[in-house]
């Protein structure tokens, strides 16, 4: 009997033990892209949707597949219009999505934005609202209404997919006078430059154009784990740049334009935030000559997700390297610089090939670097 008792502790301590460590939710996955001076970085998907519109989820699926990738913010995005499940699912208050979400982070370090998509044919398109304190007052015939009231309730909105080819066939943005008036009447504040696997870098350019925030999102209606996963790669996001870890900093960051859109080792955004991130992610840990050699081995770690392709831009070439090489995330490089004569500092010049700070341009990275 003892045995018995004994056994069945041994189990029910092994069960507990098994959900505790799923109940962390984060896997081996998980994101991670260091702050950068003055700000601390936030990794969002804020275009996200469920059963609650067109999405293929509950609620709280959306919760866990953040916490498993380590996100700090999402929003669920319900489409405001369209409903395809309203017969399974009948919901009145467009409001209930975000409060499933909500009531399933509370226990966890994830932060829910309430937010919906405001769904028209063209030119009007499709908009998130974010921070509205009521979703169902934005339902209206009448297009301007769900912009004005947005405005009222001081929410944050962006232009969804500007470049989808189902309302724009093309496969490139067209910026109608509906749009330009609500960037002029303050009612848009936001374009995504990345949907899903898309980057569209005329988008890019009416974001620098008008001054829009920039965005990146993976409008997500399945499972993340099919769609990105599983194929070994990670959802788009945008990397928020706030002064704290709260809803009010984030909704200050977003109209300030302090974002910058990420799909991998794809990176888009302003300078101002580019060229810090990645000087951020690369961390130098040993620099020393080699033995009787002229020749500099600078050991440098990407602490970040995100592969990162380099060219040289030095005057000093490489040894055993291309003047183009990639560090991928989480990995450790050795470079090995021919200095020509023993220097005491360098100053490490790299062109990021897989960022842009505009359409074609990308960012000339430089860490000054003392030498052992």
């Amino acid at each position: 009997m003892r045995k018995f008792v004994l056994a069945h502790l041994f189990i029910l301590n092994c069960i507990c033990i098994t959900f505790s460590q799923e109940h962390q939710h984060i896997a081996g996955d998980a994101l991670s892209y260091p702050d950068i001076p003055g700000f601390i970085t936030l990794k969002t998907d804020l275009h996200q949707h469920t059963v609650f519109s067109d999405g293929e989820v509950w609620p709280s699926i959306r919760v866990m597949e953040a916490l498993r990738e380590n996100l700090d913010v999402i929003s669920l995005t319900e489409h405001l219009e369209y409903q395809p499940h309203k017969a399974d699912i009948p919901h009145p208050d467009r409001n209930r999505s975000y409060q499933l979400a909500r009531e399933e982070a509370k226990d966890h370090n994830l932060l829910i934005i309430p937010g919906s998509e405001i769904t028209r044919n063209a030119p009007i398109g499709h908009s998130n609202a974010l921070f509205t304190t009521d979703a169902n007052a934005l339902l209206a015939d009448d297009p301007l209404v769900p912009f004005s009231e947005a405005k009222k309730q001081n929410a944050f909105v962006f232009w969804n997919h500007p470049a989808w080819y189902r309302q724009s066939p093309t496969g490139n943005p067209i910026l109608s006078d509906f749009q330009l008036d609500r960037i002029k009447d303050g009612q848009l504040h936001g374009i995504e430059v990345i949907n899903e696997y898309d980057y569209a870098e005329e988008s890019f350019a009416i974001a620098l154009e008008h001054n829009l925030t920039i965005m990146g999102t993976s409008d997500i209606h399945g499972l993340i784990d099919w769609q990105y996963l599983e194929k070994g790669f990670h959802r788009p996001i945008t990397l928020v740049f706030a002064k704290k870890r709260s809803l009010e900093s984030i909704r200050e960051a977003l109209f300030a334009g302090n974002t910058m859109a990420v799909y991998n080792g794809l990176m888009v955004g302003k300078p101002q935030f580019v060229n810090p991130l990645i000087k951020a992610c690369l961390k130098v840990n040993k620099v020393a000559y080699m033995p009787n050699t002229n020749i500099l081995e600078v050991e440098l770690e990407n602490i970040s997700s995100s592969d990162l392709l380099f060219e040289n831009q030095m005057e000093y070439t490489f040894y055993s390297s291309s003047p183009v090489f990639e560090i991928s995330a989480k990995e450790v490089f050795t470079l090995k610089i021919k200095t020509l004569e023993k220097v005491s500092s360098i100053a490490l010049k790299l062109k990021a090939l897989g960022a842009y700070i505009a359409p074609k341009t990308h960012p000339v990275v430089s860490w000054d670097i003392e030498v052992e």
